[in-house]
């Protein structure tokens, strides 16, 4: 009877105000699209609390409606507002993920269809473009960043002392990146095919959803490739040869999680190529003492927060039968990921002394040291949102130490 009398007093509330009526039509429809402005039968009670009291106790305001703007959507404002109204969830990294508990029950406790994220690319891009965006991850940069962070490290070792590094390299190596990833990215949807249209968090995916076909997808692939190519052909011959070989690892990397537990340093052997191709570029050769060890430490790096990430699946991975090292570490996880977080640390240490690089470096190592700690220690891996949240933190892990090389270097 209460649920009655409040429907009873909000739709009367509706009908005398046509303007928040039509303002809130898209959202909440009324069955009658042209109200008859009716009396308050009871004037003493606020038809603002009975309105509020409707649709699910959801309390609107004047703030709540206004979170609609574009500014304010555009940037991931409105919170949880845009799930109420629209059933998604918005984020500013365009990664977060929810909880199963959030995405894969409703109010009954039956299964309900998981929504795609809503991201810049639904509100700017072209209705063709989209499925193209979202193969090569452009809604989920911290790819980009993961891939194109050791090439900034390299880059600026490389330099000359007390110099700052080569902003064109910067930037042809960090255009490289989103290319590489994206083509790394559709490589390993084009391989998966199979696999993830069974696990939660890929399902949706455009091959695997079905919106692109295999063969769209492969002359993506071609046309990213060619775009890499010509970043590749602007580096001198010896860096030429070293970008090229390092197309084998990324094809084959998908399939390691066929073959072993451990596809998570496969792909540190992949990610981090950047460290030697980085110092190349502007070298012309390596110098052993400075860029094997930094390429150690983005490996044992890449180990740690891939493990993280590699959390998130672990039930999805057991029922389709991929491997991962977060079911070969267990519960013994957070020490094997102490262990390579040590190795990261000292390999950047004995890179840095080689280097010659000055006090502010080991500053912000140091800095860099703690950051890696709290992430192993403080990670919740059992909550896939958290997870996910300690993975995307690494990009200021990179930041870190980019800017301590940076500043080492200036004072060397």
């Amino acid at each position: 009877m209460a649920a009655i009398w409040r429907s009873r007093h909000s739709r009367k509330f509706l009908q005398s105000s046509p303007s928040l009526s039509s303002s809130l039509s898209p959202f909440f429809p009324l069955s009658n699209p042209n109200p008859i402005p009716k009396p308050n039968p009871n004037p003493t009670s606020s038809p603002i609390k009975s309105f509020e009291r409707t649709y699910f106790d959801y309390q609107f305001s004047r703030e709540n409606l206004s979170c609609f703007s574009r500014e304010n959507f555009k940037f991931g404002q409105c919170g949880s507002i845009c799930r109420f109204g629209a059933g998604i969830s918005t984020s500013s990294s365009g990664v977060a993920e929810k909880d199963d508990e959030d995405r894969g029950r409703d109010d009954g406790g039956g299964e309900r269809p998981k929504v795609q994220d809503l991201s810049w690319i639904d509100l700017y891009l072209p209705k063709q473009a989209r499925p193209y965006a979202r193969l090569a991850r452009l809604d989920k940069p911290i790819g980009t960043w993961l891939l194109a962070w050791p090439c900034m490290w390299s880059i600026t070792l490389a330099a000359n002392p007390g110099h700052f590094p080569d902003i064109k390299m910067l930037a042809l190596f960090g255009t490289g990146a989103l290319l590489l990833r994206g083509a790394g990215c559709t490589i390993n949807d084009l391989l998966d095919q199979d696999i993830d249209p069974k696990v939660e968090r890929t399902k949706l995916r455009p091959i695997a959803s079905g919106i692109l076909t295999p063969f769209q997808g492969l002359s993506f692939l071609g046309f990213q490739l060619l775009l890499g190519l010509g970043i590749l052909l602007q580096l001198n011959n010896y860096s030429r040869i070293l970008g090229a070989s390092s197309l084998l690892l990324v094809f084959s990397y998908p399939l390691m999680k066929r073959l072993t537990f451990w596809p998570q340093a496969y792909l540190g052997l992949t990610f981090n190529w950047g460290a030697l191709l980085g110092w190349s570029a502007v070298r012309g050769s390596l110098d052993p003492a400075i860029v094997f060890p930094l390429y150690i430490s983005g490996v044992c790096w890449t180990l740690v927060y891939d493990t993280i990430y590699a959390h998130q699946d672990k039930e999805d991975d057991l029922k389709v039968g991929v491997k991962s090292t977060a079911l070969r570490f267990g519960d013994s996880t957070k020490e094997w990921l102490s262990g390579f977080g040590i190795a990261c640390i000292s390999s950047l240490a004995l890179s840095g002394f080689n280097a010659d690089l000055g006090w502010p470096y080991y500053v912000a190592l140091m800095a860099a040291s703690g950051h890696l700690t709290w992430q192993i220690w403080t990670v919740d891996l059992s909550c896939r949102a958290d997870c996910n949240r300690k993975f995307v933190s690494n990009k200021w892990f990179g930041a870190i130490l980019f800017g301590g090389i940076l500043l080492g270097k200036l004072s060397s």
